[in-house]
């Protein structure tokens, strides 16, 4: 082989080291520093941009992880937390109803540390697991609501809840009104159906040292969520089911 065919393969090997190493660095650049979730973050988001076109705002105001952080979402479908998670930046434990965990997925909800909660029954372990995470510098996602919004684009009052952990926990609080998502029952039915999603992120809240109650920090968010969607207020909203709102 002449010296400028060595040159050229020689060439081509670099290039592909290089696009390897680059490869390698940016299926790591996610919250675990793990490849597996890092191609399994770029498979997801290319799924969420083809099937639910989603469309982002706001992106600059999510505060670097590290800090405890809540992010706080209006609930339009089971497709919700991982448009949010995707592009977050935070290896997100997400608050879900006990009685969503579907067993198929099982093995998903695991890796996710989904925290379970019992919204059925009531049961104040998923409040201590999620001020646990928090205090430990974590990230943790609430959806107030308790359930699906339904019909869309009416909210639901914001159960006390939210405002409890962010009065214990200090946390900064990002909240994120998701819009455009697809209305199907069950909630996970959303995973198949396409959509034109829309997931708008706020100015993060720091309700430390506002002197407001636990319930106070509820309505204020709740009133800002209005204010932001112009949305009306289901005041009776659908009895929540197993596996559903209905």
């Amino acid at each position: 082989m002449s010296i400028a065919g060595l040159a050229l393969w020689a060439l081509v090997a670099l290039i592909v080291v290089v696009g390897l190493g680059f490869f390698a660095r940016a299926v790591c650049d996610n919250p675990r520093n793990d490849p597996n979730t890092g191609m399994l973050s770029a498979l997801l988001r290319l799924y969420t941009r083809l099937v639910h076109r989603v469309r982002y705002e706001g992106l600059s105001l999510i505060p670097p992880a590290g800090e405890p952080t809540l992010f706080v979402c209006n609930h339009t479908a089971g497709i919700d937390p991982m448009l949010v998670h995707l592009v977050s930046g935070h290896d997100i434990r997400w608050m879900m109803a006990r009685d969503m965990r579907t067993p198929i997925l099982e093995t998903f909800w695991n890796w996710m540390r989904i925290i379970d909660v019992d919204r059925i029954a009531g049961d104040p372990a998923a409040a201590r697991e999620a001020l646990r995470e928090l205090a430990q510098g974590g990230t943790v996602g609430i959806f107030p609501e308790g359930g699906l919004e339904r019909p869309a684009r009416q909210l639901i009052p914001f159960e006390p809840g939210v405002g409890l952990i962010i009065k214990k926990s200090k946390a900064t609080v990002v909240p994120v009104v998701i819009d455009g998502t697809p209305q199907v029952d069950p909630a996970f039915a959303s995973l198949w159906h396409p959509s034109r999603s829309r997931v708008t992120f706020h100015e993060p809240i720091d309700y430390e040292g506002s002197g407001l109650g636990a319930k106070e920090i509820a309505q204020d968010l709740f009133e800002r969520f209005r204010n932001w969607t112009d949305w009306p207020v289901n005041e009776h909203p659908p009895e929540i089911e197993a596996g559903h709102s209905k």
